[in-house]
């Protein structure tokens, strides 16, 4: 029977904290050198509660992205092998973004297990299957014991990131 999910931020805080006591935080190239740049604020859409990410992505100067980030656990691994994936619900700007993970194996900042998906400007959930996160940059498999970071980035091309988020969920507890 799979019924039971891990809600990592359901948005019932109106700040940047999530549920599992984590903070989130933009990031943008600009810790490299880059010239891109993130905003991250609470927002409500459509009587929503969510995260608003925005700014500019700028391939200048070895740019390329800018991210939503936060760490799945406050003590440093999250073991997801009960879960089959991860759920959120994005109102956007018609635009693909990623969704990034890290793991113990992600040693150097520009590796990371990746998927994208399309971000319309209506509100849909999202539902990303662990199978479908390929690596960045690195020979390893994603292993989901050994989980750390999610990010929801905007990345690869010049663009206006415009992303709302929320209902963040580790899918489907595997019930034994």
């Amino acid at each position: 029977m799979l019924t039971q999910s891990l809600i990592l931020d359901d948005r019932t805080s109106n700040t940047l904290l999530a549920n599992n006591r984590c903070v989130w935080r933009a990031v943008s190239d600009s810790v490299m050198g880059g010239v891109s740049h993130a905003a991250l604020t609470p927002a409500q859409v459509e009587g929503k509660n969510c995260l608003h990410l925005s700014g500019v992505v700028s391939l200048e100067r070895n740019g390329g992205f800018l991210q939503a980030s936060i760490d799945l656990s406050t003590n440093g691994i999250l073991d997801a092998s009960n879960y089959l994936g991860i759920s959120f619900e994005v109102y956007g700007n018609n635009e693909i973004y990623n969704l990034h993970l890290r793991t113990s194996d992600t040693t150097l900042v520009w590796q990371s297990y990746r998927a994208s998906f399309f971000a319309p400007s209506n509100w849909e959930k999202i539902s990303i299957p662990f199978e479908e996160f390929a690596p960045h940059r690195l020979h390893s498999p994603l292993n989901i014991r050994q989980l750390k970071r999610l990010g929801i980035v905007a990345i690869g091309r010049p663009m206006s990131a415009n992303l709302y988020f929320r209902n963040v969920v580790f899918l489907n507890k595997k019930l034994t």
